[in-house]
């Protein structure tokens, strides 16, 4: 029936720009694809936010956007870089990852050690401790597996190729690189198939930490340096990682479809590094290249707080982050990623949606040479006098 029919003639052409399609489900029948589900049951709420980010992903992947991913927290130890992260980057749909320091020491002790186990998390945290359990709210491990997985971390650092500064990006791919190699003769029952590191290094995906140092890898780096001294020689170039970001960026709104898209699990640093590339290259450097053309979000924080983690793509754009575009085809799904996500990833696999891997990583040197040469236009005086004409201080400058 049609909504026209029951409106004044005044209002029909104002109704049709004021709403969409009629919110109707129907029957579930337990056949359905997971995408049919979403049609059929998630007409709502929460379940349409969740039905919307699937169909941005959809197109994302249907019109070849680059694509970062982001996943703050402590997702490992919940297996979910298994269950999520790698289906997406084996089928070619994740170009980049951003994450945190937890993620990738986690995704190491599951290669020593995958002791870990599902505990009530209001059974006493004191008698947890006291049997020598770590609990991660309602998983737990032995705490001796994090004494493995330091071991692990400082074997591997002292190794030659790592005795140089780095980025982040470079740091994690030699990671996964000595486990790759050397990972079958040291871990007794490890599957390297269910190692984020390793995958990531297979199939070129660079990933990035945004504050390696708030995490228990760098806890054992600063141990080692202090221990070391000038032997030490190993180290995270921030400003590079940075500039390595920004070319990534830069890279992808000018190569392959020219379109660049995020996909958000969770927000705080990983969220804020992944948008941090475009006011690095349009208000920094001077080379707008548009922000983001898609995004979805998935988390719990509330927008209120003025906190990034709950920050909109609509705010972003105030920030130069996001496009016009990216507006109109964004999604905040408010929801606890462990809830939603696996169905999203779910009707991804069942579509068959995948492409062949654009191996970033591989192109690195390009990229950022690619970025070297437009920014060479651009002068540290004009850089100067850009800020000094906004703000009337040109006058009598001595540069």
């Amino acid at each position: 029936m049609n909504i026209a029919e029951f409106l004044l003639p005044g209002m029909k052409h104002l109704t049709r720009r004021l709403v969409g399609k009629r919110v109707l489900s129907e029957p579930i029948t337990g056949s359905e694809t997971t995408a049919q589900l979403f049609e059929k049951a998630f007409g709502a709420y929460v379940g349409r936010e969740v039905k919307n980010a699937y169909q941005i992903i959809k197109r994302m992947i249907e019109k070849d956007h680059t694509i970062v991913l982001a996943i703050s927290g402590a997702m490992t130890p919940a297996d979910f870089g298994v269950s999520c992260i790698i289906p997406l980057i084996k089928s070619g749909i994740v170009d980049i990852i951003t994450t945190t320091g937890a993620n990738l020491y986690h995704d190491l002790q599951r290669q020593e050690s995958d002791n870990w186990y599902e505990v009530n998390p209001n059974q006493g945290d004191v008698k947890l401790r006291k049997a020598g359990w770590t609990r991660i709210y309602d998983t737990g491990f032995p705490e001796d597996d994090l004494w493995e997985t330091d071991n692990l971390v400082v074997d591997l650092v002292r190794r030659s190729d790592f005795a140089h500064s780095m980025t982040t990006t470079e740091f994690h791919y030699l990671l996964g690189r000595h486990l790759a190699r050397y990972g079958k003769r040291r871990f007794k029952r490890a599957d390297l198939n269910r190692s984020l590191l390793v995958q990531a290094y297979r199939n070129g995906v660079p990933i990035f930490c945004g504050a390696p140092q708030d995490g228990s890898i760098f806890l054992n780096l600063a141990f080692l340096k202090k221990k070391l001294g000038h032997k030490y020689k190993f180290g995270i170039n921030l400003e590079d990682d940075i500039h390595e970001f920004g070319a990534y960026h830069y890279f992808a709104k000018n190569k392959f479809s020219k379109k660049l898209s995020i996909i958000i699990l969770g927000g705080g640093v990983p969220k804020n590094y992944s948008l941090q590339p475009e006011p690095y290259l349009a208000q920094i450097c001077d080379i707008d290249v548009g922000g983001y053309d898609m995004d979805v979000q998935i988390c719990d924080a509330h927008v209120q707080n003025g906190s990034l983690s709950s920050c909109t793509a609509s705010e972003a754009h105030t920030w130069g982050k996001t496009s016009e575009d990216c507006i109109k085809s964004s999604q905040y799904v408010f929801s606890d990623v462990t809830a939603v996500f696996p169905f999203i990833v779910h009707a991804l696999m069942q579509e068959g949606l995948e492409r062949e891997p654009r191996r970033l990583f591989d192109q690195r040197k390009e990229a950022v040479a690619f970025l070297d040469k437009a920014l060479h236009k651009h002068t540290l005086k004009a850089y100067f006098n850009k800020g000094k004409s906004r703000n009337g201080l040109l006058k009598n400058s001595h540069l």
